[in-house]
């Protein structure tokens, strides 16, 4: 089983789809963006769309909201690695749940096809996406009031970060029962064979 939990998009070009293991142009990237459709600003995708074209990756764009499993299934069957967009967690959260998706994606992982998750794909990995709720502004849950998530990694994390949040991280951290990880943009973490390795920009934020 191979995960890459990412910040954002600069951390994946620098050091993410190498650390995948494919070879550039063999690898097939399923690309879901199911957790955009939960902002109110958009417009990232189509940037990133741009990026991922002019960096001559080969991917296919994927929404499993409202799929069934036998689409969900016949879309990654030529796919290798496995790309969970940012967004709104929540949105992408109740997708999940009503697709059934969390066992088509254990059944994918279980065959050897590499997950990228970045910021609510990488969110989605953790016990649990009560990370997601630390904001000074409200963030629309889209009616989710159970947090548990996926559990592929037994941290939560907190991704985006900025100096200019560690008291707010501080204060949230005390109410956690799950180790905690801080990713900034630039960075992230190769989850392989039980191991957890931080790669990137800068040295790993670690608050105590």
């Amino acid at each position: 089983m191979k995960l890459i939990l990412a910040s954002d998009l600069s951390f994946l070009l620098k050091y993410g789809y190498d650390a995948v293991g494919i070879p550039k142009d063999q690898m097939k990237i399923g690309w879901v963006t199911t957790a955009s459709k939960g902002e109110k600003d958009s417009s990232f995708i189509a940037s990133t769309r741009d990026i991922l074209i002019g960096e001559k990756y080969n991917f296919e764009e994927f929404d499993i909201e409202g799929k069934t499993s036998e689409e969900i299934r016949n879309f990654f069957k030529d796919k290798n690695v496995i790309h969970i967009e940012g967004g709104n967690t929540f949105y992408l959260l109740r997708a999940i749940r009503e697709t059934g998706f969390s066992e088509i994606l254990k059944e994918l992982i279980n065959e050897g096809r590499v997950y990228i998750g970045s910021s609510a794909g990488a969110y989605i990995m953790c016990p649990s996406i009560v990370v997601s709720d630390w904001n000074d502004s409200s963030v629309d849950r889209f009616g989710v009031t159970d947090f548990t998530a996926l559990g592929y990694v037994p941290f939560v994390l907190r991704v985006h970060y900025k100096e200019n949040r560690e008291e707010l991280v501080r204060e949230k951290m005390k109410t956690l029962e799950y180790p905690f990880r801080i990713l900034r943009d630039g960075q992230g973490i190769i989850v392989e064979d039980g191991k957890y390795t931080f790669m990137g920009d800068g040295e790993e934020v670690i608050l105590k």
